[in-house]
């Protein structure tokens, strides 16, 4: 990685680990946080930002279901596909959609989930670095993927990865298991 991305990943990873530690708005306990020395991370690896392309669904693909962490579910849409590799295995994960198009969110489990990540899997989304898009073409970092909040508390409701965005290959970049 160069060294300017290096320092905005860096950056990054230092304010949410204020943000956790500090903001009422954190979803860590009182106890959580008096102990929280901050978030443990993967090493910043430029093997895991790609440049595709997307293969987007079309736009009246149905609202799909997405089952929750509580057993509840969310609605999405499939907004678009794209295909990557990882230490020479193919992969292909889905970007889903909030039902209206504007906000983008890609839940995947990978290899790791369950021994060095966390078990129901990780995120990214537009509403942080890491993820990309310019017309036909995705810039997509790992180095972003990150936890969601009922890693850190049984008391949210988290979307579940859907099936399809299961892959076998192991994706070690950003955040680990929260202990």
């Amino acid at each position: 990685m160069n060294q300017s991305t290096l320092q905005e990943l860096t950056q990054f990873r230092r304010e949410v680990d204020y943000f956790l530690q500090q903001h009422p708005d954190s979803p860590l306990s009182n106890y959580q946080k008096s102990r929280f020395t901050g978030l443990d991370y993967y090493q910043p690896d430029e093997a895991f930002v790609f440049q595709t392309t997307l293969d987007f669904f079309p736009k009246d693909e149905p609202v799909v279901e997405m089952a929750t962490s509580t057993g509840d579910t969310r609605h999405y849409r499939r907004w678009a596909k794209f295909a990557f590799e990882v230490e020479g295995q193919a992969a292909e994960l889905v970007i889903y959609s909030d039902p209206w198009g504007e906000s983008l969110f890609l839940p995947f489990k990978d290899a790791t989930n369950g021994s060095e990540t966390y078990g129901a899997g990780r995120y990214m989304d537009n509403h942080r670095p890491g993820l990309w898009v310019h017309g036909e073409s995705l810039i997509i970092d790992f180095n972003y993927s990150y936890n969601p909040y009922c890693a850190y508390s049984e008391a949210y409701s988290c979307p579940l990865p859907p099936r399809e965005n299961w892959v076998a290959v192991p994706i070690r970049a950003g955040e680990k298991n929260f202990e």
